[in-house]
């Protein structure tokens, strides 16, 4: 869970930042550093005025959000002493007052949202409050003004249409076939998400006004808007061409919207349902009819979140069973469609998690061929009916904020390419450390819209606080996210444990917090949070008889051939074509093999 995934241990890790740990106390000693805190800068943030009444139902919302501007400064304020002397000079910039910026704004935009629930949603200005400067001599930071504002007697009216604020106009997307009977549903779920998007595009207006530049609507609204149109006017084509002939319904030239400068109501899209196609003799099209017959795809179709599960197509609560690759950098041969074809026919499991280091010569030394080397593992995975987590697997730093636009990025080109998917599962941050739920919070408020306007319905599995230990590593557990859960639908909470080291006290947690939580172990081990070490059997059975108990989803680190006890396949396996039966697994391989495949894990 802690451990480091590159072919040096974490310990070995430790007892090198040790040795540097101690030269550095010597040295200060030496040169009398020891009082020299006054030197170290701190933050200085403006200050967050909130200039309306509000109202009584939100108070506490609202109070709950300027307290937690105060604990962001204390953070900063705690990583700039910790981290005294490291990187370049764009060092406090990018990891310290970056992050910090876009936690503010989160913060911000969701004191405007609280009032806006019983109020006009006042702008507050949180691009221009949020940037946040340095006191270079040091000295207390100026802290956020947390005294209860005004409560407001009585809510006003939410603002119409008519304050001259300029409204999106869409033309119109007129269905000209006959819809198969077994589509209508999903058409019609179509069409009313373009009402839908209109809908949040004029309240994205209403609440940016007086924002960036000339261009600022064009590109932070109607842009998005039209890739969003674009996308779910392809669906309609797809869901019809499931059980008739494709149609094309000219995605290009509906898409783009324009502007009523004057304001005033937008003309809505038509959401009444389509002609439907007289009966036919077909079968109706089951869940996943694309895939291959008998395949965990082809089975359960369209996966979504029902209260605490996974739900299939059909709605019934399943467990998912898996394995995780290593970083892709590290065992390029291990994740192919020899070993994919092997995963699916031979151990009969239902998913493969594609861990894409963002670091540790991952996708940031190469992100155009390791999106394609995504894409082409998707693409397989998907010809052989598995389902597929995306892992955007960040570790070192272990702050997502630090690497959020690389994660906007790689997760528009690949939902993108596979938006037409109903197997693909993005797993946003793989396991957070060194960052509050706060932080980890604000960074899927901005990645997951991004997943949105490419898939819709996809299921995101979001990491938690600790190494995606529910909080548990750093003495929290599952409320602080049950106080302040990511609001978007189809989303998932991730948990991580290794068998050797992680036992009877967590699984207590886990059981409790799986009743309030949808929970998905993406990534678990038999062995110590080194990925190394001695396998324990006997604490993994545990482990996984109370998965199967909640109908909690799991993944198995590794498949790969490494050294460590955490690889499946014996060393040398990935250089050769043969990944069927247990001769090439290691004691670990064995083990889950025989767990998915008969349900008793058997490492012999």
């Amino acid at each position: 869970m802690y451990r480091s995934r590159s072919r040096f241990t974490r310990d070995r890790r430790w007892q090198i930042a040790a040795v540097a740990g101690v030269a550095v106390v010597v040295a200060g000693v030496g040169l009398g550093v020891a009082s020299a805190d006054a030197a170290v800068p701190t933050v200085n943030c403006p200050q967050v005025k909130i200039g309306v009444a509000v109202p009584a139902q939100q108070q506490a919302d609202v109070q709950r959000n300027l307290e937690l501007l105060n604990t962001q400064i204390t953070e900063a304020n705690a990583r700039l002493k910790s981290t005294v002397g490291q990187g370049g000079p764009q060092f406090i910039q990018n990891a310290i007052l970056g992050p910090l910026k876009d936690k503010r704004i989160a913060t911000i935009n969701r004191i405007e949202t609280a009032i806006g629930r019983n109020a006009a949603k006042p702008d507050l200005n949180a691009e221009g409050l949020a940037p946040c400067t340095l006191n270079q001599g040091g000295g207390a930071s100026p802290q956020q003004n947390t005294a209860p504002p005004a409560t407001a007697t009585s809510a006003p009216a939410a603002a119409g249409g008519g304050d001259g604020l300029p409204t999106v106009d869409c033309p119109d997307v007129t269905i000209g076939v006959a819809v198969p009977a077994q589509q209508q549903a999903d058409v019609q779920r179509n069409l009313e998400l373009l009402q839908t998007q209109i809908a949040e595009a004029n309240a994205r207006i209403r609440s940016t006004v007086g924002q960036g530049g000339p261009q600022f609507i064009q590109n932070a609204i109607l842009g998005p808007l039209k890739d969003k149109r674009f996308a779910t006017i392809n669906r309609i084509e797809t869901a019809i061409g499931r059980n008739a002939a494709k149609p094309d319904l000219n995605a290009e030239g509906l898409a783009p919207c324009t502007l009523n400068e004057a304001g005033g109501a937008t003309a809505e899209p038509t959401t009444a349902a389509p002609t439907t196609a007289a009966p036919t003799t077909e079968a109706p099209a089951q869940p996943g009819a694309d895939a291959p017959a008998g395949s965990p795809v082809e089975v359960n179709g369209q996966l979504s979140v029902c209260g605490v599960q996974l739900c299939n197509e059909a709605g019934t609560a399943i467990q998912l069973r898996g394995m995780s690759s290593h970083g892709l950098q590290f065992f390029p041969n291990c994740v192919n469609a020899g070993s994919l074809s092997a995963l699916r026919n031979d151990w009969k499991a239902d998913f493969i998690r594609l861990s894409m280091y963002v670091q540790e010569g991952g996708l940031e030394t190469d992100p155009t061929g390791f999106t394609n080397k995504v894409n082409g593992l998707v693409d397989q995975a998907t010809e052989l009916g598995l389902y597929v987590v995306v892992d955007f697997h960040i570790l070192t730093p272990g702050d997502p904020n630090v690497n959020l636009g690389l994660a906007k990025t790689f997760f528009q080109n690949v939902t993108a390419k596979h938006a037409d998917n109903n197997n693909v599962i993005y797993e946003i941050a793989n396991e957070p450390n060194g960052v509050s739920w706060d932080g980890i919070k604000n960074y899927a408020d901005q990645v997951i819209p991004v997943i949105r306007a490419n898939s819709p319905d996809s299921v995101v599995l979001v990491g938690t606080r600790g190494f995606s230990s529910l909080g548990l590593t750093d003495g929290s557990d599952e409320k602080e996210i049950l106080a302040d859960p990511v609001d978007f639908k189809n989303i998932m909470y991730t948990f991580h444990f290794y068998a050797a080291s992680h036992g009877a006290d967590r699984r207590a947690v886990v059981a409790r917090a799986a009743k309030e939580l949808p929970l998905f172990v993406s990534e678990f081990g038999t062995q110590t949070f080194t990925g190394d070490g001695n396998n324990d059997f006997t604490s993994t059975d545990a482990w996984l008889d109370l998965l199967k108990a909640n109908k909690i989803s799991y993944g198995m680190w590794s498949l790969s051939d490494g050294r460590e006890t955490n690889s499946a396949f014996k060393q040398g396996t990935c250089a050769g074509t043969n990944f069927n039966g247990a001769g090439v697994l290691t004691e670990s391989g064995r083990y889950i093999r025989s767990r998915i495949l008969t349900g008793v894990g058997n490492p012999n």
